[in-house]
């Protein structure tokens, strides 16, 4: 019954994207475990982790497009949940070492070690378990956002002055992250990987998994955000961003619409984060920074927002375009970023994919129009003879 409402909440382009990804899903892995190195359709091992960090920026654009395309929430903190996710994940991962750290230390990570702790602390139980470990990738950002969303949107915060707070929160918890004392690596964070079920994380076996693990993520999270905006709910939450006042009058808790929307939003860019530190290899409070959710605002606004596929693409060029640049002139990136982001504002406010459907829509509407103006005249003159 859930597949059937999923499938039938897809239209074509959905339907298009989801098969380009599962695709990707298919034929990246396969031609690097298979073809030669010769081969012109071999794609390398650095290749495929660098498209598929891609992927996690465009699962984590696609995260923030389902609050701020469809319900006007510009979030400037989804970065703190694409991090909580990534700790929990670095977690697991740090837990699968055991004695094969540089200390030897089966239950201490290094960092501990060399911090004089001596016992593990609390909340570092249970993360032993790749199922515990998976379920605090949804439970820690989805629990921080229900809890911030719940005070803020029913103090009927909105706007801007929302946005400043969300950018308070994730520095607040960059702040904290660097600490030593609280437990995940302070300003180094967690990395030095061995394994992950079992598998070798370096193996390009594992990488070829992990590369397509987050490619069916992606389109499935891509079919869920479809499903969610297609249906009434969706409706509702598009009126919250119009017209907030008005739905609130009409009867609908806008504050228990927002929450719901706001918190799935989370869990989205914690599973993006989660996907991210394997195919990295490291997690850092460096990923809390707040200039790291303006990026995402960036990538969601260039490839056109309350559009879906367009966050994907803006996510996938733009990053593609910062590793291109940088490595070409290092020093001019954030210029050319910015540069970026003001040229879209100024000639393109719809995103690449939201102006290419509005010039579809357009040309359509003057087909229509011609026709029945043909129609029309043609109709007059049958009835003038």
């Amino acid at each position: 019954m859930i597949t059937a409402f999923l499938l039938r909440s897809l239209d074509r382009r959905i339907s298009i994207a989801i098969a380009v990804l599962l695709v990707v899903a298919i034929f990246v892995p396969l031609s690097n475990l298979l073809l030669p190195e010769t081969s012109a359709l071999h794609v390398p091992t650095y290749l495929m982790s660098l498209f598929g960090k891609y992927l996690t920026y465009a699962l984590l654009a696609l995260a923030l497009d389902l609050v701020w395309g469809y319900c006007g929430i510009l979030s400037l903190g989804h970065g703190a949940f694409f991090a909580l996710g990534g700790y929990a994940m670095g977690m697991y991962l740090m837990r699968q070492i055991g004695s094969r750290g540089t200390y030897g230390n089966p239950v201490l990570p290094d960092f501990m070690v060399f911090l004089n702790w001596k016992d593990l602390p609390w909340f570092w139980y249970g993360f032993d378990h790749f199922w515990f470990a998976m379920l605090m990738v949804l439970v820690a950002p989805g629990l921080l956002a229900f809890i911030f969303g719940w005070f803020a949107f029913r103090s009927r915060v909105n706007g801007v002055y929302l946005s400043i707070i969300t950018q308070a929160m994730t520095y607040a918890l960059l702040l904290a992250f660097f600490r030593n004392d609280m437990g995940f690596g302070g300003n180094n964070g967690l990395t030095d990987f061995k394994d992950i079920l079992g598998f070798n994380i370096q193996a390009d076996e594992t990488r070829a998994v992990l590369f397509a693990v987050t490619a069916v993520f992606l389109a499935t999270a891509l079919m869920l955000s479809s499903a969610i905006v297609r249906s009434k709910y969706g409706k509702v939450l598009i009126g919250v961003r119009d017209a907030e006042s008005r739905t609130r009058f009409l009867g609908y808790r806008v504050e228990h619409m927002k929450l719901f929307v706001f918190v799935v939003s989370a869990m989205m860019a914690g599973i993006a984060g989660a996907l991210y530190v394997p195919q990295i290899g490291i997690i850092n409070p460096g990923e809390f920074a707040p200039a790291n959710s303006i990026e995402v605002v960036i990538w969601t606004a260039v490839g056109g927002r309350a559009t879906l596929i367009g966050p994907i693409i803006g996510a996938i060029l733009v990053n593609g375009g910062k590793t291109i640049f940088t490595g070409a002139f290092p020093d001019f990136w954030l210029f050319a970023l910015g540069g970026l982001f003001v040229a879209v504002t100024l000639f393109l406010p719809r995103g690449i994919v939201g102006t290419v459907r509005h010039y579809a829509e357009n040309r359509r509407a003057r087909k229509a129009s011609a026709v029945m103006e043909k129609t029309g005249t043609d109709h007059s003159i049958q009835v003038a003879e």
